[in-house]
This record gives C-alpha cells, structure tokens and sequence, in this order.
C-alpha cells in the first residue's frame, strides 16, 4: 500500500546541514513506493506565531498556511527532520509545527533528529516527542539519530556510512506499519 507522507523539517539557517539528512530521508521513503512532501521552513517563511491556521476565518489564512493545511490533511503520516539546537528543538521547527493542531489528529510521527555532535540530537528528539503527542500525532518509538550530520550525509543526501540504509530500513519499516495501523482505523472513525 502507498502512503502519503510528509516532512517537516525546521532548519532556516543559512548554513544548514540538516537536509542533507531530509533529502536521504526522503529519497529511501520515495524508493518503498510512497508519495513525500516537504514542508520545509526555510521556503515558507511563517512569521511568528500569532494567529493559528485554524483561528482565520474560512477562506481567509495566508496562502501558504492554506497549502501547508491541505498538505497535512492528506498526510497518513510525518516525518520530523530535527536538529538539536542547545540541547532543544530548533525554533523554527517549532514555529511551523505550533500554526497547526487538527491536521495533524491520528497520524503517527516518527523523529529523525541530528547535530553536528556525538549524540545525534537525542536530547531535542525526546522533547519534541512530548510536543507530537500534545498535537495529535504521536511518534513511533524507534527514533533515528544522525550524529556529525555534515559528514554523515553529502549534499545531495547520499550517506557516507554504508549502516545508514540498513539503520533507515528498520526505521521506516516500523513508521508504514503504524502508518498503515492508523490509516485503517481512521478509516473506521475517529474519537472526534
């Protein structure tokens, strides 16, 4: 079965390493056969939050929080490209995140988190998870970590260590099963 996905990923800094590890991320989802979108921060440009999607009038939100909605809407699932910024997540991963809430209702998340570091961005993942269950979307439990992203991953997103396809294989495998596990129930009806 094909799935719709969808990556966020929140990097907006200039010289950003990170989507290298999106763009490998993307390309290994694409080769199992599903549909990927990326929802990246940097090419919308969402100010600070002040209003949420769903607090404009209908017809009346910004254009790109409109295709940014539709896009969630259609998603069976999303993949959260996070760096660790000092320790935390990177704000503008959370800006994007923080316009919407009921786009994201009964559709899992799974963490691919990096930094430049040993660790792979660990600490932020385990708090971005907190805030995936608070907005409906709770993560699978393998997470994915990248550690010295911009060596682990050329531009193109072409990983240096061989165990990246082995290590994303398992990943993915378990984040279509709770995306097909979630498809089939919303199917059913949801709780709201």
């Amino acid at each position: 079965m094909s799935l719709d996905f969808v990556v966020l990923y929140g990097s907006v800094r200039s010289d950003r390493k990170g989507i290298r590890f999106a763009r490998y991320l993307m390309r290994q989802l694409e080769a199992r056969g599903h549909a990927v979108h990326l929802i990246d921060a940097l090419a919308y440009g969402l100010p600070l939050l002040d209003r949420m999607y769903k607090e404009y009038p209908k017809g009346e939100a910004p254009a790109a929080l409109e295709e940014i909605a539709g896009r969630l809407r259609a998603a069976d699932g999303f993949l959260i490209v996070c760096g660790e910024y000092n320790h935390g997540i990177p704000p503008a991963l959370k800006n994007l995140m923080d316009h919407f809430l009921e786009e994201y209702y009964f559709r899992p998340s799974a963490i691919a988190c990096y930094s430049q570091g040993p660790f792979g961005g660990v600490r932020a993942a385990m708090q971005l998870r907190m805030t995936l269950a608070e907005q409906g979307m709770p993560s699978i439990p393998a997470t994915f970590p990248a550690p010295r992203v911009s060596q682990a991953y050329e531009e193109d997103g072409t990983p240096t260590d061989p165990a990246s396809d082995r290590r994303a294989d398992r990943f993915l495998g378990e984040f279509e099963w709770y995306a097909r596990a979630l498809k089939a129930a919303r199917a059913e009806g949801t709780p709201y």
